[in-house]
């Protein structure tokens, strides 16, 4: 297939080489040509980044080993943090006091206030229709 605007140069058509068989794709017999004219051009690489803030450095600091007075002090932080993120929140106001109640309260009880709330619905809804008939 051609252009329908170009003219076709002769050199470049597929079909004048010869072809492949099934057993030769990719093994580089040879018998296929470069579609650029066989001057293929690598492209560059990047360069690597600079580094940034010299030799690499250990976990802990540069004094010694595990029972070193640097990572006790590193271990003793991160413990306070871990405490202070689990300490219990104070609540504040009468939304705060409703919500500790309601995370307090476990599913049976969830279910039997859902469930008293269905009846008193049903109630009202019957009382409703019997003073619409009357």
């Amino acid at each position: 297939m051609g252009n329908l605007c170009g003219k076709v140069d002769k050199h470049d058509d597929a079909f004048d080489r010869p072809g492949r068989t099934l057993g030769g794709a990719g093994t580089g017999s040879g018998n296929a040509r470069p579609v650029g004219g066989g001057n293929v051009q690598r492209a560059a690489t990047a360069p690597l980044p600079p580094r940034v803030g010299g030799p690499a450095r250990t976990l802990g600091g540069n004094s010694g080993g595990p029972g070193s007075s640097a990572a006790a002090d590193a271990r003793e932080r991160a413990a306070a943090a871990a405490e202070a993120r689990n300490a219990p929140k104070p609540t504040t106001g009468k939304l705060g006091a409703q919500l500790e109640a309601q995370k307090r309260e476990n599913r049976n009880e969830t279910l039997k206030k859902a469930s008293e709330a269905e009846v008193r619905r049903r109630e009202m809804d019957a009382q409703a229709a019997a003073a619409q008939h009357n």
